[in-house]
């Protein structure tokens, strides 16, 4: 879009303010528009200690509500072994959803103790279905679908992070 100054400040005042506000609104839906993921956080590892032993990730962990807020959204992929870790100090009942992820993902909820309470496997992508942690959580960490299954993670295993008074 092109704008002609000598036009705006030639026209009437009144369609002055309309065009100055038309030129806010493009400014302000392009900037919407070519908003993308910040880059990834510092990666942390996360242990999971499991019956068929112990699985390893690499996590971003996510501490700020704007941080939480954005999530895994519009990211096009999530490799094996890696995830997202959401910090929700102090433990509290957590709502998720899969609002523009794009990606399906297995969301792994976890207490203060580091003890797992619920896995909530293969998200709907985009979707604003809510997923509760059904009790306190600490932390949810986000992985690839199938990953819980594939893993045998399971309610109950423990989870090795200093989120969690570990390593």
């Amino acid at each position: 879009m092109t704008f002609d100054l000598r036009s705006f400040f030639g026209a009437a005042p009144g369609r002055r303010r309309t065009q100055a506000w038309l030129v806010a609104l493009v400014v302000l839906c392009g900037g919407a528009l070519a908003w993308r993921p910040v880059a990834a956080a510092d990666r942390e590892n996360l242990e999971i200690v499991t019956q068929s032993g112990v699985q390893v990730f690499s996590v971003e962990v996510m501490r700020t509500d704007e941080e939480r807020a954005r999530g895994l959204m519009f990211r096009q992929s999530l490799p094996d072994g890696q995830g997202m870790l959401f910090d929700f100090n102090p433990e509290q009942p957590v709502s998720m959803w899969m609002k523009n992820t794009l990606i399906p993902l297995d969301m792994i909820f976890i207490q203060s103790d580091g003890r797992i309470l619920r896995i909530a496997e293969n998200t709907q992508v985009q979707s604003e279905k809510i997923i509760s942690s059904s009790g306190p959580v600490r932390g949810v960490l986000e992985v690839i679908a199938g990953t819980a299954k594939k893993l045998k993670i399971r309610p109950g295993d423990k989870v090795a992070h200093p989120l969690f008074g570990g390593r």
